[in-house]
């Protein structure tokens, strides 16, 4: 951990003499730091760091950055503390650095009713109609960068976009003269009641989005009564988000395990302890895949570099950078280690196979998520919707289907594409991309939309489709004779 305390203190003009490549200093938070080391390794490429360098780089950094994240600096990181008051004029400010119309400074919108886009005119959330609607404000809106983040898919996305066109090739059939005039939506996750079967799923950085992050979404999770799944890689703290939910809210928590256990054993029991009601521990990261539309961002930014024959890192973008820390020796040998340092149900998302669904119910996990990372790891992996088919027939054939709890995420669009995962056996749906979409167009209101316009969708479905409620969707209902036909 870098030290809090310091007898040091730094003065604004000394600060300023340290903003070159080979010795960089900037403040944060009212400390002085030595960032030169990181430089090659920062996640944004070294322009946001040498914009920062000889000033005070807070407010860029706290746009994105949980301010825990200092903690990964090492402890010779830390100078001094600047001294009080503001920084007399002659220090320089940031100012952000420009490339094609866009900012290359990784931050959120310092106004979510700002354009980008050269003519774009943000239109009201009412004529919203559904969240393509809203994934296309957030594309006119958001930061390049940040929209580069959220929407890539790795190597050439074909599993991006093969997880929502393969509910496409599931169809419905409808039965008839089935008293739906009251359709329930009501169901439970792990036990936990929820108003429709969808969760704000794990998703990082959600600062790229809004200036609040997380608990915006901690928030809207709230008032349309579904669960929030919080992040590991969060812009906010653990403690923010804990401390916006309401006291009978129900949140989970999503785990990347760290090389260093003691680490994650902290991070666990904080979570316990603060109310979290179910562990969800990522199984398909034991390190990020190529996202190439993100890894490019940090090659545009550091083009200078490479104008003057620099050897310039592009193996990392934003994603991978963040992820530094992950264990990739995690197997199924630290399943009993994780089991004895919490009492919450433990629960793995990313399983991608039956084989690994029926290893898990022998390894006592509660539940899986049914998942191939928003396609954001292995391209070619096939989509959560084809697996949810495999594993739940497998478990039937097994009579195993109340052994453990079965989710799936990635892809989910629209309100018929959660009444095709119900009906092959998900309990739920996890959402990622569209509530990010949502805080980046409209704020809480736009996640909120969102949520409701897959309820109002799934309501529409389940009426049109003879099940006045969750639990008299049926396997026969849907026909996937096609799923597993794949076309490139």
């Amino acid at each position: 951990m870098v030290m809090t305390t310091t007898n040091k203190i730094v003065k604004w003009e000394e600060l300023a003499k340290h903003n070159k490549e080979d010795d960089l200093w900037t403040c944060l938070k009212g400390k002085v730091y030595n960032i030169t080391h990181f430089l090659e390794e920062h996640p944004g490429g070294k322009h946001v760091l040498l914009q920062a360098g000889g000033t005070d780089g807070t407010m860029a950094f706290a746009s994105v950055h949980p301010i825990d994240v200092l903690s990964i600096l090492p402890p010779s990181s830390l100078i001094g503390d600047i001294e009080a008051g503001p920084p007399p004029p002659q220090i320089p400010r940031p100012t952000p650095l420009k490339d094609s119309g866009h900012d290359l400074v990784v931050s959120p919108l310092s106004d979510v009713s700002s354009t980008l886009s050269s003519g774009f005119v943000q239109p009201p959330i009412s004529h919203m109609l559904n969240v393509f609607d809203i994934e296309s404000v957030a594309r006119n809106v958001m930061k390049k960068e940040a929209w580069d983040y959220y929407s890539s898919g790795a190597d050439d996305e074909i599993t991006l976009r093969e997880n929502h066109s393969a509910f496409q090739r599931i169809w419905l059939k409808p039965r008839i003269l089935v008293n739906v005039k009251t359709v329930k939506t009501t169901t439970n996750i792990l036990g936990f009641p929820c108003a429709v079967p969808i969760y704000i799923t794990a998703t990082a950085l959600g600062k790229l989005a809004h200036p609040e992050g997380e608990v915006v979404l901690t928030k809207a999770a709230y008032e349309q009564g579904i669960i929030q799944m919080m992040p590991t890689l969060a812009s906010c703290t653990l403690d923010e988000m804990l401390s916006s939910k309401q006291p009978d809210q129900v949140q989970f928590f999503q785990l990347y395990v760290n090389s260093n256990r003691k680490v994650t054993e902290d991070l666990v029991r904080k979570a316990e302890q603060g109310g979290c009601k179910a562990l969800f521990v990522t199984v398909d990261a034991p390190q990020l895949g190529r996202r190439e539309k993100d890894m490019r961002n940090k090659f545009t930014a550091d083009k200078a570099a490479v104008q003057n024959k620099k050897d310039v890192n592009r193996g990392q973008g934003t994603a991978r950078a963040i992820s530094s820390f992950i264990d990739p020796s995690f197997c199924w040998d630290d399943i009993p280690w994780l089991q004895s340092i919490t009492k919450m149900p433990i629960c793995l998302k990313g399983v991608q196979t039956l084989q690994d669904t029926l290893k898990a119910i022998e390894n006592g996990i509660k539940a899986v998520v049914l998942s191939n990372h928003g396609g954001r790891q292995l391209d070619c992996c096939r989509s959560g919707i084809e697996i949810l088919e495999e594993v739940m027939d497998g478990l039937r054939e097994r009579n195993l289907t109340d052994k453990i709890e079965v989710m799936m995420d990635g892809g989910i669009r629209r309100g018929a594409d959660i009444f095709k995962a119900l009906a092959l056996g998900a309990s739920a749906v996890g959402i990622g991309r569209p509530s990010l979409y949502g805080l980046a167009s409209y704020g809480q209101e736009g996640v909120e939309r969102v949520v409701e316009i897959l309820k109002d969708e799934l309501v529409m479905t389940m009426g049109l489709m003879g099940t006045p409620s969750i639990s008299e969707i049926k396997r026969e209902m849907v026909i996937t004779r096609n799923l597993r036909d794949h076309v490139v």
